[in-house]
């Protein structure tokens, strides 16, 4: 069977099981569970608690004892017995411990299965560059499936939707093991090698090299608001259901396919990935990013599913460029600047940085500023959140916006091949 089709069908899988309930699980949670902005930050905080770790962990895994196709296995389907687990949860703590290891074994996997499928096409000696885009797009049609799956069903109200996810992740649990080798690259000279060395820690020393460490800070920074609309946009647009003026909105009845315009976005700026890297480097294409993401915060906080709607699908459209420009480009800029030999264990320093150290503090920080400008109230048989969320979305713009301002005085990144050794 064709390489790329393989790949595509890992690629599809592996992000449906993540859209069935990133996007939705915070309304479940807030209007069905009654759990406050906070709690609720704290859910989308576990994957960022996770990736402080198990990325590196597991890529460190991946790259001296367990090749990297079946570690992505075993992981999807221990991450699936505890979303079916989680679907049976209503109180915080035990639904919180539950959702915490299914992270903890899907954070991995994102940097898994970029290996998996760099290492497939490298075999097939295909370009990288040229070749994966195409292939991750395929992803985001997988997530946007199972948003349209989990709106349409009903189930973004309900644990229905964490059933889709445990179902998918057993599937691509089998297949995973179907897929290419990843053989271990193991050194002539392993018997020399340093304590460092041995436990396959030498990604860390990219910290070393000035431009290096200056792109995982700010991939850091950056990472901080990957998950903010995630874990609020829902909560956001399901509070017009209290104004009667917006009730009966499609925004509102079907937000979930709304916001699913964000990942449609995304199909179309992967492709475009390629030209921007190699037109105008990295640094520009990240500063492109934390540009997007001012405006994707600012229209959230003037537009609304009536008259304003149109600011709400901008800002749908704006997200691609914003997530794809940052988290895709800076996947390839660490591949293509590390040594074979620790490649994975870099993807892992780089998701430890963007969906670890960021993610915690991008979610908790946001939960606090989101339980500041809004509270809950009840109407007719529903809570919602409600308040001034115009207020809490410009916070997160002034956030970008300076983040964006040092980064561009900070990175003094050149556009030209480089290696950096680690």
């Amino acid at each position: 069977m064709n390489i790329k089709f393989r790949l595509i069908v890992m690629n599809f899988l592996q992000y449906f099981i993540w859209g069935a309930w990133l996007i939705s699980l915070g309304s479940y949670m807030g209007n069905s569970l009654q759990f406050d902005p906070l709690q609720i930050g704290s859910f989308f905080a576990t994957m960022g608690i996770a990736s402080l770790f198990m990325p590196g962990v597991m890529g460190i895994i991946a790259d001296r004892w367990v090749e990297a196709q079946k570690l992505l296995g075993v992981c999807h389907i221990i991450g699936a017995v505890f979303l079916m687990a989680a679907s049976f949860q209503t109180e915080y703590a035990p639904m919180y411990a539950c959702m915490l290891v299914s992270v903890m074994f899907y954070m991995p996997t994102i940097s898994l299965s970029n290996t998996v499928a760099y290492n497939a096409l490298e075999k097939k000696g295909l370009d990288i560059v040229k070749d994966f885009p195409p292939i991750r797009v395929w992803g985001t049609v997988g997530f946007i499936c199972a948003m349209w799956t989990v709106d349409f069903t009903g189930f973004k109200y309900s644990a229905l939707q964490l059933y889709v996810a445990a179902a998918a992740a057993l599937a691509l649990g089998i297949y995973a093991f179907t897929l290419p080798r990843c053989q271990i690259v193991r050194s002539a000279a392993a018997g020399k090698k340093s304590l460092v060395d041995s436990l396959g820690l030498r990604a860390f020393a990219l910290f070393k090299n000035r431009n290096m460490a200056v792109f995982f800070i700010f991939a850091m920074l950056l990472g901080a608001a990957l998950q903010i609309t995630n874990s609020y946009g829902d909560l956001f647009l399901s509070s017009f259901a209290a104004d009667p003026d917006f009730a009966d909105s499609f925004g509102v009845k079907h937000s979930v396919v709304l916001l699913s315009i964000s990942q449609i976005s995304e199909t179309l700026f992967i492709l475009a990935i390629p030209f921007f890297l190699k037109r105008f480097g990295i640094k520009n294409v990240m500063l492109i990013s934390m540009f997007a993401w001012v405006l994707r915060f600012g229209l959230f906080g003037i537009g609304d599913p009536g008259s304003g709607l149109w600011m709400l699908v901008l800002s749908m459209i704006v997200y691609g460029m914003a997530f794809d420009f940052f988290n895709i480009s800076g996947s390839l800029f660490v591949e293509q600047s590390t040594d074979k030999s620790i490649r994975a264990s870099a993807q892992g320093v780089f998701m430890i940085m963007t969906n670890g150290i960021g993610a915690v503090l991008g979610s908790y920080g946001a939960g606090l500023v989101v339980r500041l400008f809004t509270h809950k109230e009840q109407f007719g048989d529903s809570f919602y959140t409600v308040g001034d969320w115009p207020s809490a979305w410009f916070v997160f713009v002034l956030y970008a916006l300076v983040v964006a301002i040092v980064f561009a005085l900070v990175f003094k990144y050149k556009h030209r091949p480089e290696v950096v050794k680690g």
